[in-house]
């Protein structure tokens, strides 16, 4: 079983599309955890904002059948694909951490943002705050502790997600 943490986030209908992704995780992944959901303002395009979060949960499936579950999940909830990286979106899957794989296909492992958006790397930490990155050898609490957190904001909020399986 390996180890995966996945980021969620979107910007439109925003309750109602992490909650059907979380949905989605909890059915085809074990040992579902959460972090706090934080609202963000939209990063390289004025949007509205973000609700973001991370999930850890456990998995016999390799990474690449992760990645492609995860945009079948993304597609199920509308998610329109076209060539800007940055524009507003349904919902947002990405695999941050697949056990301490390292490689660049089917997806960059560790995924890059972790290092650059704090509404990545804050959520993370506070769900694996004793994870080390294997290409930074720290913590990813270290790693939030050193990041310049006047880049970014973002705030928690109050979001209440229960799981169907329970």
């Amino acid at each position: 079983m390996a180890q995966i943490y996945i980021s969620l986030g979107s910007n439109i209908e925003r309750h109602q599309h992490i909650n059907a992704g979380l949905d989605a995780l909890d059915k085809h992944f074990s040992d579902l955890r959460i972090s706090t959901v934080y609202e963000s303002e939209a990063v390289g395009f004025a949007g509205s904002h973000f609700l973001n979060l991370v999930a850890a949960a456990t998995t016999p499936m390799s990474a690449e059948n992760v990645v492609q579950l995860l945009k079948q999940i993304e597609d199920d909830n509308g998610r329109v694909r076209g060539d800007k990286k940055f524009a507003p979106r349904t919902l947002d899957l990405d695999l941050l951490l697949y056990d301490d794989l390292v490689c660049e296909q089917p997806v960059q492992l560790p995924r890059n943002e972790i290092l650059f958006n704090a509404f990545v790397l804050l959520p993370l930490a506070e769900i694996a705050a004793e994870v080390i990155h294997p290409l930074e050898n720290k913590s990813y609490a270290t790693l939030w502790q050193q990041y310049d957190k006047k880049q970014q904001n973002l705030w928690p909020i109050e979001f209440k997600w229960t799981s169907k399986s329970v």
